[in-house]
């Protein structure tokens, strides 16, 4: 496995973002590699919130239909190799080598082609591996997430038949822009001419005004989901029946022809979304294998772990709690909800708890492995302004979950959210240093 270590080090040794404009990189890349992204059809996730969770869904019902699919999502908790999917199955770290070492390869080559300065980013080389990948396992159809926005992002050079949007909420706006309108007219840049748009039920009046123009211009034909799904998904949330439909709406869209019922039920029944309202715990088991020790356990308070870290993911997520914490507790009795909480200093963490403290008994601020991860006193000063419950400071992340179980009680509910990396440093476990999931 030295040689897959090796790799990885050199896929997180790339820069990350990279945000120079312009696909010119990643066309170059997809060249030397072959065009892999020509050899199968596609369907494009694009969204501020619900794109992972979308894109599992959604190629958990073509598979269901029988059709040989693949999936390319971001980002990761554990390892890169959760990114590449085929039939509902990460890529080995045997497959994921074999992917970044081509990718290495093609990458080297173009970056002797490049200006001084410029050079192939992490997620450009990432999402050429895995469309050579997808290629590679000849699936024949990949629903791909896309990374940030959609004009500039790497996987922007799809032709896919289909586009999903999810949901529009302000984020990244150093790059998409100040306003709805702005975010959604970049997020649906990658939208083809005579192809279909399937937009989230509930979208925003102005995204869905953007959604409506992009569709014009580009001659498409415009779906909204409905409301609801037609069955129950297994992933628990309020926000993943949302995404069930709107997944369910862009399989049928990709088919042209109604779903199979049985294929519907399938999927919904069997796709599970980590770091996704996850619940590990007493009445719960991991949606994944974690690499670290069981963070949750039969004798104790149940563990959510969920990955929403925008006031819009934050808010779909408190709209769930209520019903869950009261089905935890005893009587008319709610179970006492902690919160265990690290945000990156780029996003909007005082909106954020306001959606979350209403529900929570006490909190424990933690940090992360990010070294933009705003520190545990700034969010207990946040939590004390906005009138929340008692909290405490924890740095260390693991140490914070303790305390976190401990002041649940057992037949209490712990929540970790915030942050994508607080999730990734809990699955990693305590004795494995390593930079936290990206984008």
């Amino acid at each position: 496995m030295r040689g897959a270590q090796e790799l990885e080090r050199w896929l997180l040794d790339l820069e990350l973002f990279g945000m120079r404009f312009g696909l010119d990189r990643m066309r170059r890349l997809l060249t030397v590699l072959g065009a892999p992204q020509e050899r199968f059809a596609s369907v494009h996730v694009v969204g501020s919130n619900g794109k992972s969770s979308t894109t599992r869904l959604l190629a958990g019902v073509l598979r269901a239909e029988g059709l040989r699919t693949g999936a390319y999502l971001s980002p990761h908790l554990v390892s890169f190799a959760e990114r590449i999917r085929v039939d509902d199955r990460d890529a080995t770290p045997e497959q994921l080598a074999t992917a970044l070492h081509r990718a290495r390869g093609a990458t080297a080559t173009v970056d002797r082609t490049l200006g001084e300065g410029d050079r192939v980013t992490q997620f450009e080389a990432l999402t050429a591996a895995a469309f050579a990948e997808l290629a590679r396992r000849e699936v024949e159809v990949a629903v791909v997430e896309a990374g940030l926005g959609g004009r500039y992002d790497a996987t922007n050079v799809l032709d896919s038949t289909v586009t999903v949007l999810t949901t529009v909420g302000l984020e990244h706006t150093r790059w998409l822009g100040p306003t709805i309108r702005d975010v959604a007219r970049e997020k649906l840049a990658v939208l083809r001419a005579g192809t279909t748009l399937v937009v989230g039920h509930g979208l925003h009046p102005d995204a869905r005004e953007e959604a409506g123009a992009a569709a014009r211009r580009a001659g498409a034909r415009l779906l909204e989901a409905p409301a609801e799904p037609a069955v129950e998904p297994a992933a628990p949330g309020a926000f993943q029946r949302r995404n069930l439909a709107t997944a369910l709406a862009g399989a049928e869209a990709f088919l042209g022809r109604p779903l199979r019922e049985e294929a519907v039920r399938e999927a919904a029944a069997t796709t599970l979304v980590p770091g996704r309202f996850e619940v590990i715990g007493a009445q719960g088991t991991p949606a994944h294998a974690l690499a670290g020790p069981r963070i949750g356990s039969s004798a104790g308070p149940v563990t959510v772990l969920d990955g929403a870290h925008n006031p819009a993911g934050a808010e779909a997520l408190a709209e769930s709690l209520p019903a869950f914490v009261a089905a935890r507790g005893e009587g008319e009795r709610a179970a006492p909800l902690v919160l265990v909480v690290s945000v990156l200093d780029d996003k909007d963490a005082a909106a954020m708890l306001r959606a979350l403290l209403p529900h929570a008994a006490a909190v424990v601020a933690t940090t992360n492995a990010h070294p933009r991860a705003l520190s545990p006193a700034t969010l207990t000063s946040l939590s004390a302004q906005l009138g929340g419950p008692p909290a405490h400071v924890e740095a260390d992340a693991h140490r914070a979950l303790a305390l976190a179980r401990d002041l649940a009680g057992p037949s209490g509910v712990v929540l970790v959210t915030g942050s994508l990396y607080l999730l990734a440093d809990l699955c990693r476990g305590p004795d494995r240093a390593e930079r936290g999931a990206t984008m």
